[in-house]
């Protein structure tokens, strides 16, 4: 009867969802300066409601843009006038998302049929959630579940915490899943909290970090906006907290942080995918992030993982001025990216924030390292454009596999490196 509900959910969600039939995602490589300034122009222009899933920010790196059907005419003939040269990564978005629902409605009844959980696949909150009980209860001694508070619809922010005992001691902490279309992010998490409870007591390295640290797991960081991601409007990256005198909604969480709040990079108009909200941590779901971190008070890594590029990056963002840490972040980055690749040969790109991608203001890992938790990172996993957000579940495992080793190696650095 449940999976009849379950399909039935589905049908009902297919007529509400926001659709992308026709829209196209179009990579620009920018060649210069004066090209870069007529993609902001184009950025600013509303009336053609475009998405860029990567902005204009410099000549090293390419664009990516979701442009809606209705508007591609009007924004190719505007790139070719300006002899801007672009290629269509994406020629059907709603195509892919159609793969994807199949995969997500398939997996779901197989799970069902062999009553297991498939962490090759992407899943809705509630099946995450249901999962978490299910693995604490099957780990009793090492993993507990935290309730950290609400999000602003009253959903439950969870926080798997795997310990051997002792209050307070010094600990890693690992946000996923802040921007909620970045997919694999969640299900990366998930995957992880799987491999930490499991070779706990087999891998001798993994095991004497957790005889001696704590690893605090926030899976879902923006459960509100993962749920619309399933539901409404696959494309959601932001909370969903109301704007006064805005029909739109939301503030993207990761400018919503008090490290250079309301600077470049974050948007202060309600409907730009980037706004940074009326003030810093305005957010609960960040509120509740910071209150958990302040009130533990030993954290000595800070990582949070988003998609998509390929990159390992360190503070700051709010500004291009080296970290006092640099040298030494940008040697255990670039140790943890070797590890990384190591497996499949995926190429990484190593750098602070602002060098690397753009300035941002209002970042998590800039703040974490702001108040003391010197080992911060933020991960941009899998690919590089061509699937971008919509990175095919059979990538989950294989992302999550050699992000691990990643993850490894800078627990254990930390672990060999107290302050």
């Amino acid at each position: 009867m449940k999976g009849l509900w379950f399909l039935l959910a589905l049908v009902a969600v297919a007529k509400t969802e926001k659709s992308f039939t026709g829209d196209q995602v179009i990579r620009v490589d920018v060649q210069s300066e004066e090209q870069l300034k007529l993609l902001h122009i184009l950025e600013s222009e509303e009336k053609w409601d475009l998405d860029f899933w990567l902005h204009p920010v410099s000549t090293e790196l390419p664009v990516d843009v979701r442009v809606p059907h209705t508007h591609l005419t009007a924004v190719k003939e505007y790139l070719q006038a300006h002899n801007i040269p672009f290629t269509v990564m994406i020629d059907n978005l709603q195509e892919l998302l159609d793969q994807e629902k199949a995969e997500l409605k398939k997996n779901h009844l197989r799970e069902r049929s062999t009553r297991s959980f498939n962490f090759g696949a992407y899943h809705r909150l509630e099946t995450i959630y249901s999962w978490m009980d299910t693995f604490v209860a099957q780990h009793p001694n090492l993993v507990t579940k935290l309730d950290i508070g609400r999000s602003y619809e009253n959903r439950p922010m969870y926080v798997l915490k795997f310990s051997t005992g002792g209050t307070k001691r010094p600990a890693i902490w690992m946000d996923l899943g802040i921007h909620s279309r970045e997919w694999v992010s969640q299900a990366t998490g998930v995957w992880t909290a799987n491999k930490i409870a499991t070779d706990y007591g087999t891998d001798a390295s993994l095991t004497s970090l957790l005889n001696t640290m704590d690893i605090y797991m926030l899976i879902v960081a923006n459960p509100d906006g993962y749920v619309v991601t399933h539901t409404k409007d696959r494309m959601w990256r932001k909370t969903r907290s109301k704007n006064s005198g805005y029909v739109c909604v939301g503030v993207d969480p990761n400018r919503n942080w008090n490290a250079g709040f309301g600077g470049p990079g974050a948007s202060s108009y309600p409907c730009s995918d980037s706004y940074h909200g009326p003030s810093a941590h305005s957010e609960i779901e960040v509120k509740n992030m910071v209150n958990l971190i302040q009130s533990h008070g030993n954290f000595k890594t800070f990582i949070s993982v988003h998609s998509y590029s390929q990159l390992l990056m360190y503070p700051y963002g709010y500004t291009c001025k080296g970290a006092p840490h640099q040298a030494e972040l940008d040697s255990v980055a670039r140790a943890a990216v070797q590890k990384l690749s190591s497996l499949y040969g995926t190429s990484y790109k190593v750098g602070s924030i602002c060098n690397i991608i753009y300035q941002a203001s209002g970042g998590s890992i800039d703040w974490s390292y702001d108040v003391g938790i010197k080992y911060s990172f933020a991960f941009e996993l899998r690919d590089t454009g061509r699937y971008g957000f919509i990175l095919p579940a059979n990538q989950i495992i294989p992302t999550a596999s050699e992000t691990w080793l990643a993850l490894k190696h800078i627990m254990e650095y930390v672990r060999d490196h107290p302050y």
